[in-house]
């Protein structure tokens, strides 16, 4: 641990993440990533010698969070993770700068010629495709794109044809199996981000919405469905607070089983917000439904509930 690490804690780096995160919110893609990386946040993981702040993946969560719960459409995890991965080249140095945005395709594979699931690549210069154990860095500029518009058509996920795209970086498999699981642990705070910010506006609007003579959070009801929606995003909260700690033997914890709970709650969270707004909840005036295409577009490119299958049969085999 250094000792920046040592004098600053993740938490910390928490209020200075939303204001960044919020100087970025409606600025084009290119603005937003010279604010976000003037910042500090798309280097925060980059080692000090190539010109980032050398602070370990803790530090990222609070960035991944905020954004979840800003709802912020900028790929921003995707960069972090791809900054820290490719840190000591040029690509490295363009992506925690700003210079450069790049996307990661979920689904599929480079043999596939075919690859989905990657956010905001209409705007990326590089697309991260996974290669077997390993993985390539390609040029968006040789990438045919057609948008994925069935669970959001606002700001739709992505297909991309990557036969004829120029690989301009490789990953191998160790580099490849801390990226995934780095990812994982960001993707379960930027979900859990989201459920926040559900409860937040909910809480808010129970508060303050008077019907009878007095607000709605004075029913029962109500306040047992807020409680049950706080349990859940702590739940998730304390999860990933848990993986980013070693286990008994000083191992990495698996963070799937961190990232399909927090799916499930977040889903859980932000559909339960949506029917305490009462009509108002399936108005475009309460944006609570963009958090919910983010959440649902996630578990769709990650299989729509195989996290979770996959996790049960894990445990069976072990038992």
């Amino acid at each position: 641990m250094s000792m920046q690490e040592e004098s600053l804690r993740p938490e910390d780096f928490a209020e200075a993440a939303v204001a960044a995160i919020e100087d970025a919110q409606g600025q084009g893609m290119r603005e937003a990533a010279l604010v976000l990386a003037q910042a500090g946040l798309t280097g925060v993981c980059v080692p000090e010698a190539h010109g980032g702040l050398g602070l370990g993946i803790a530090f990222a969560v609070p960035l991944a969070h905020a954004a979840g719960k800003l709802r912020l459409q900028f790929p921003l995890i995707e960069q972090v993770l791809l900054a820290k991965a490719l840190a000591g080249t040029a690509y490295g140095e363009q992506l925690a700068s700003g210079n450069k945005l790049a996307t990661m395709a979920l689904q599929g594979e480079l043999s596939h010629g075919l690859v989905g699931a990657a956010r905001h690549a209409q705007h990326g210069d590089w697309v991260l495709v996974f290669d077997g154990d390993g993985a390539v860095l390609m040029d968006m500029a040789g990438v045919a794109m057609a948008p994925d518009t069935s669970l959001d058509p606002d700001y739709p996920q992505h297909w991309l044809s990557v036969a004829d795209a120029p690989v301009l970086a490789r990953l191998d498999a160790a580099t490849c199996k801390v990226l995934w699981h780095e990812a994982r642990i960001l993707l379960s705070a930027m979900v859990n981000g989201a459920a926040d910010g559900a409860l937040e506006a909910t809480v808010g609007y129970m508060s303050t919405r008077v019907q009878f003579g007095r607000p709605l959070s004075a029913n029962q009801a109500v306040r047992h469905a807020l409680a049950r929606m706080k349990l859940l995003q702590e739940a998730s909260a304390a999860a990933i607070q848990r993986v980013l700690l070693t286990n008994e033997y000083g191992q990495a914890r698996d963070a799937q089983s961190t990232l399909a709970g927090s799916i499930a709650h977040a889903v859980w969270v932000l559909e339960k917000a949506i029917h305490l707004h009462g009509g108002m909840g399936f108005t475009w005036d309460v944006p609570l439904h963009y958090a919910l295409r983010e959440v649902r577009k996630l578990d769709a490119a990650l299989g729509a509930g195989t996290l979770v299958r996959d996790l049960g049969r894990e445990w069976i085999k072990a038992a």
